[in-house]
């Protein structure tokens, strides 16, 4: 196998061999703590720009299949393993997942301790990455690592999104019409409404508000993306329009940041980001604690435990992190709006906050 060497921007080197592509990539360091669903995490477009480091020792184990994909294609910018399996064992499986990553050509590494490179990650903080299996120089490399565009400031809605409107019918009988304004949309958002009747309208990120109204919806939905929240103007006024004419709103992660900028709460990008699949969170409408998904570098600033007065009527924290207090999800008082940041339909990770997709449900009856 080629040889690769990964640099993170602050000099810390690791060397290993190449995995998929051989080549050069860039993009931001995160690592995601999941045993399995590696196909889903690649493949969803919350990654995108971002070079994922896996926890677990061994990634590969079950192979790639025709069926986990959560988009069209993989979106993350790297790819990050201790020991890749040598031959994957499923009986679904229809390739291997190195196979994949190459075809795809997605540039990674094996041979890496992943855990030393997660704990600098959490001491250090987020920070840009360099992947290389061609010069493998790393001086050479940390300088095109530092010339690397950061996160910060990113606006990556728009390569991402769908280029024009789908439809995803509702499973058995139809209740309801949603519309969904795709940031990097998951799949599996679709699936979870379709198991309540619900059919779902997928529009671009560029969307008017006469386009998501033109199909007659009972409920509009934002959906999670990749970027900076700060950049992203036109989703925030859409959401805005959304909320004046009391159409019931859901926004999931980067949705959850763009109304909390509609109701008028800055967003700011945190030291180390929320990443994998257990992190406690609080429900204070129920005080039920739930361990879920997240992948979120941004945060909506807005203060825990008191109502908030906004354009839009009276608004409050409605989930944080146990962790560090960050704000997880936002309750609109009189306009029928909620967010939650982490990833209620977590593929793969657990479930804990599926029903969340019921209260959406529950917001739309009250409403009509």
């Amino acid at each position: 196998m080629s040889k690769a060497i990964l640099v993170l921007e602050d000099g810390r080197t690791f060397h290993g061999s190449a995995y998929g592509a051989v080549g050069e990539t860039f993009g931001e360091a995160v690592f995601t703590t999941g045993m399995t669903g590696y196909q889903e995490t690649l493949t969803d477009p919350s990654f995108h720009k971002q070079v994922v480091v896996q926890t677990a020792p061994q990634i590969g184990n079950t192979g790639v299949n025709d069926e986990d994909d959560e988009s069209d294609r993989i979106w993350v910018s790297g790819y990050v393993v201790r020991d890749p399996a040598r031959r994957p064992s499923n009986w679904r499986s229809t390739g291997d997942l190195g196979d994949r990553l190459k075809a795809e050509g997605v540039v990674g590494i094996s041979g890496v301790d992943t855990r030393a490179l997660t704990r600098h990650l959490r001491e250090r903080g987020a920070m840009r990455v360099g992947v290389s299996s061609v010069d493998l120089d790393p001086r050479s490399l940390l300088e095109r690592v530092k010339g690397a565009p950061q996160m910060l400031g990113a606006d990556l809605s728009a390569q991402v999104t769908t280029p024009e409107r789908y439809t995803v019918q509702a499973d058995g009988e139809h209740r309801y019409t949603v519309a969904a304004l795709d940031l990097g949309i998951k799949r599996n958002v679709s699936r979870r409404l379709a198991a309540r009747g619900v059919t779902t309208h997928i529009f671009p990120a560029s969307s008017s508000i006469e386009d998501l109204l033109a199909v007659g919806p009972d409920a509009v939905f934002f959906s999670p993306g990749p970027g900076d929240p700060a950049t992203a103007d036109g989703p925030v006024a859409l959401a805005q329009e959304v909320m004046r004419r009391q159409v019931p709103l859901f926004g999931i992660c980067f949705g959850s940041q763009i109304l909390g900028r509609a109701l008028g709460f800055g967003t700011y990008k945190l030291g180390y980001g929320h990443r994998g699949i257990n992190q406690p969170v609080l429900d204070k409408t129920t005080g039920k604690v739930e361990v879920t998904s997240h992948n979120h570098g941004f945060a909506v600033d807005a203060p825990v435990g008191e109502r908030i007065d906004t354009e839009f009527g009276g608004v409050e924290v409605s989930h944080v992190c146990l962790n560090d207090n960050v704000v997880e999800g936002l309750r609109g008082l009189e306009v029928p709006a909620f967010t939650v940041q982490y990833h209620p339909e977590a593929a793969a990770g657990p479930h804990d906050a599926d029903y969340l997709f019921d209260r959406f449900v529950e917001l739309v009856e009250k409403k009509g």
